[in-house]
């Protein structure tokens, strides 16, 4: 059974840093398209990172510049580094495989929040 588990969320200033983790268990990890999406409020869920099995990545236009995926597949884990985060980098995060392949079970997410 896939198990997907997020930390890392908390409160902080805008052009601050936060660094996001994912472990995954259940799956041969190093083999899968991974990604971290977000849902803010009244909002639809969003792709805002991905990383190939090759370690290339991916980032929505929001997030580009600021935002670093990696993976650390030794551990299963694939992280979020944000830096100079903004208000509206305000979500609920999640990992999860890139939608082209179809999603496993959803994880409980972590919470980011960016305020002053």
């Amino acid at each position: 059974q896939v198990q997907l588990v997020e930390s890392g969320g908390a409160l902080v200033q805008p052009g601050g840093s936060l660094r996001l983790s994912c472990a995954a268990s259940g799956i041969i990890f190093r083999l899968f398209y991974m990604g971290w999406y977000r849902q803010a409020p009244g909002k639809e869920r969003e792709l805002v990172a991905d990383i190939t099995s090759d370690e290339i990545t991916n980032y929505a236009d929001s997030v580009k510049g600021r935002f670093t995926i990696s993976r650390d597949n030794a551990n299963n884990v694939v992280h979020l580094q944000m830096n100079r985060l903004k208000p509206e980098d305000t979500a609920v995060y999640y990992c999860n495989r890139h939608p082209r392949y179809g999603y496993f079970s959803w994880g409980q997410g972590t919470q980011v929040t960016v305020s002053s």
